[in-house]
């Protein structure tokens, strides 16, 4: 499986623009820039939509594992939060928190502990990133 998208970039890192376009159309000229990304204008950057494929990997695959266990969630809420911080001249993407909230009718805290400690090591965003990982996990009544 191949999924695309695709950059495309005028004028400098500070003051140029930049749109962002993806293969099935959800994102379609998405506005980007320094001031999406360091400031709060309107318009995306790669570390929210890093921390929205995170979160919704590791959702997913935490789905599956509870269904493999015999289990239907009824609700996984998943936060991730990418933090962007410098480095040298430039920056690094140096952690992703996972915030997890969850329902899931007769699942044990230890049952549910163990499966997303591992949704979160091996989910496959999880997996290429190099960068610290934490994950706050909480089955709710």
């Amino acid at each position: 499986m191949i999924r695309k998208a695709s950059a495309v970039w005028q004028g400098t890192g500070r003051d140029g623009t930049g749109a962002l376009t993806s293969q099935s159309g959800v994102l379609k000229d998405t506005p980007y820039s320094f001031k999406t990304r360091f400031e709060d204008s309107p318009g995306t950057n790669p570390e929210e939509l890093l921390a929205a494929a995170h979160a919704g990997c590791f959702t997913m695959a935490l789905a599956f594992a509870i269904q493999r266990e015999g289990f239907t969630p009824q609700e996984l809420s998943t936060e991730a939060a990418v933090s962007l911080d410098p480095d040298g001249a430039g920056f690094k993407i140096t952690k992703s928190a996972l915030t997890l909230r969850a329902k899931v009718p007769g699942l044990s805290e230890a049952k549910f502990k163990e499966l997303a400690e591992a949704a979160e090591k091996t989910c496959p965003v999880s997996r290429v990133l190099n960068a610290e990982i934490t994950l706050d996990a909480l089955l709710e009544d």
